[in-house]
C-alpha cells in the first residue's frame, strides 16, 4: 500500500511538473511584467484536476489528500510563485470553505464548477482596518426577511475581479461579541457586489489581489454557510489548512531558487575555476538544502495529521513560519549567489525574491504564526 501511494504521488509529481514546464513557464516574466492574471490558464488546471484536488470526485473533483495537494502546489511554485499562490488559494479557501462546511444543496451546486476551473472562487475575511485581527470585522450582515444586507468591504483578496464566486465572512453579531460572524456563499452577479482595482504588487504579480465591496448587497438565507454566528470558527478551523498550502507555496519557491542557483555555480566560473569550489559560496548552498528539507519535512508531516483528521494547529503554524523564512532567506541568498546579475530581470531569481515575501505575510504573519505555536504549546 505504501508503494502504492508512493508511485502515485510520483505520477501526480511529473504531471504538476510538465505542467508547470509545458503552461506556465514560458510566460512567467510576460504575466509578471504586465500583472496579468491567466483565466484561462486556470480553466486548464481545472482540466488536469488541479484546482478541485481535495475534492470528492462525486462532486468532479480529484478526491487525493493533502500529500497530493502539498506537491502540486510545490512544483507549480517551483516555476512561478503566482501561480501557485492562486491555486493554493482556490483550492483551500473558497473551494475547502464550502466543501467542510456547506450543505450538500450548497456543495452539489458550486464545488463541480470550481474543481474543474469552470468557475475561480475568492475568499474575503481580510479587512483594510482589521488585518490579522479577524474578530474586529466591519462589514456587516443585517437580517431582513428572508434576506441578509451586507454593507462594508474586504481588502487583499485574491481573485476578487475574476471570481465567479466568493466566500464572505461578515458581522451579523455586535462587535466583540462571541459568535459575532456568518460565512455567505455569493455570486459575483449579485447587486451591490462589486470588485476594486488590481492591487500594484511588489511580487506574486500575476496572482490577482483587489477589494470587494458591498453596498446593500441582498443575499438569501440559503447563501448562508452553516449556522448563523460561526463564520469565525470556520475560518479559523480552514485556516489550519490554509498554512499548509503556503508552506507547500513556500517550499516551492525556495526550491526553485536554489535550484536555479545551484546551477549557476556549477557553470559560472572566477579565477579559474568554478563559484561552487569556493567554500563562501558551497556552504550557502549547503544551509539553503538543509533549510529547504526541514522546510518539506514540516510541511509533509503537517499534511500527514490533516490527511488523518488530526488538529494541526501548531504543526501547521510551524510549517508555514519556518517554510516562508526559508523561502524568503533562500531566495535572498540566491540573488547573492547571482550577484549583480541576481538583481537584473534577465536572470530568473529575483522574481522568486519578490514573491517570496508574501509568504511570511499570507495566511498572517511570521508573528501570528509564532503566537499560535506559543499558545499550542502552553496547553
Amino acid at each position: 500500500m505504501e508503494t502504492l501511494i508512493s508511485n502515485n504521488l510520483e505520477l501526480i509529481r511529473e504531471s504538476a511538473r510538465d505542467f508547470a514546464k509545458n503552461y506556465i513557464e514560458p510566460h512567467v516574466m510576460e504575466w509578471d511584467e504586465a500583472q496579468t492574471f491567466p483565466v484561462e490558464l486556470f480553466r486548464r488546471l481545472g482540466e488536469f484536476g488541479f484546482m478541485g484536488v481535495l475534492v470528492p470526485e462525486k462532486y468532479e473533483g480529484s478526491g487525493l489528500g493533502y500529500q497530493e495537494y502539498i506537491t502540486i502546489i510545490d512544483e507549480i511554485s517551483q516555476v512561478c510563485g503566482s501561480i501557485g499562490l492562486s491555486v493554493a488559494a482556490h483550492n483551500s479557501l473558497c473551494t475547502n470553505h464550502i466543501l467542510t462546511f456547506a450543505n450538500e444543496e450548497q456543495k452539489s451546486k458550486y464545488l463541480p464548477k470550481l474543481a474543474t476551473g469552470q468557475w475561480i472562487g475568492a475568499w474575503g475575511l481580510t479587512e483594510t482596518g482589521s488585518g490579522s485581527d479577524a474578530g474586529g470585522l466591519q462589514t456587516t450582515a443585517v437580517k431582513d426577511g428572508d434576506y441578509y444586507i451586507l454593507n462594508g468591504s474586504k481588502n487583499f483578496i485574491t481573485h476578487a475581479i475574476s471570481s465567479e464566486v466568493a466566500v464572505v465572512i461578515a458581522r451579523t453579531g455586535e462587535k466583540g461579541a462571541k459568535n459575532n460572524a456568518t460565512a455567505f456563499i455569493i455570486e459575483k452577479d449579485t447587486p451591490g457586489f462589486s470588485s476594486g482595482k488590481k492591487e500594484n504588487k511588489l511580487g506574486m504579480r500575476a496572482s490577482e489581489t483587489a477589494c470587494l465591496f458591498f453596498d446593500n448587497c441582498k443575499v438569501h438565507k440559503d447563501q448562508v454557510m452553516g449556522i448563523e454566528g460561526e463564520g469565525f470558527v470556520q475560518a479559523l478551523k480552514l485556516l489550519d489548512g490554509g498554512r499548509i498550502s503556503i508552506a507547500a507555496l513556500s517550499l516551492g519557491i525556495a526550491k526553485g531558487a536554489y535550484q536555479h542557483a545551484l546551477r549557476y555555480a556549477h557553470e559560472r566560473e572566477q579565477f579559474n575555476q568554478k563559484i561552487m569550489g569556493f567554500q563562501g559560496v558551497s556552504f550557502k548552498l549547503a544551509e539553503m538544502a538543509t533549510k529547504i528539507e526541514a522546510s518539506e519535512l514540516l510541511t509533509r508531516n503537517a499534511g500527514d495529521l490533516k490527511n488523518a483528521g488530526k488538529k494541526v494547529t501548531k504543526e501547521g503554524a510551524m510549517a508555514k513560519l519556518f517554510a516562508s523564512e526559508t523561502a524568503v532567506e533562500v531566495s535572498n541568498d540566491a540573488v547573492q549567489i547571482f550577484g549583480g546579475y541576481g538583481f537584473t530581470k534577465d536572470y530568473p531569481v529575483e522574481k522568486y525574491f519578490r514573491d517570496a515575501k508574501l509568504c511570511t505575510i499570507g495566511e498572517g504573519t511570521s508573528n501570528i504564526q509564532k503566537m499560535v505555536i506559543a499558545r499550542e504549546i502552553s496547553k
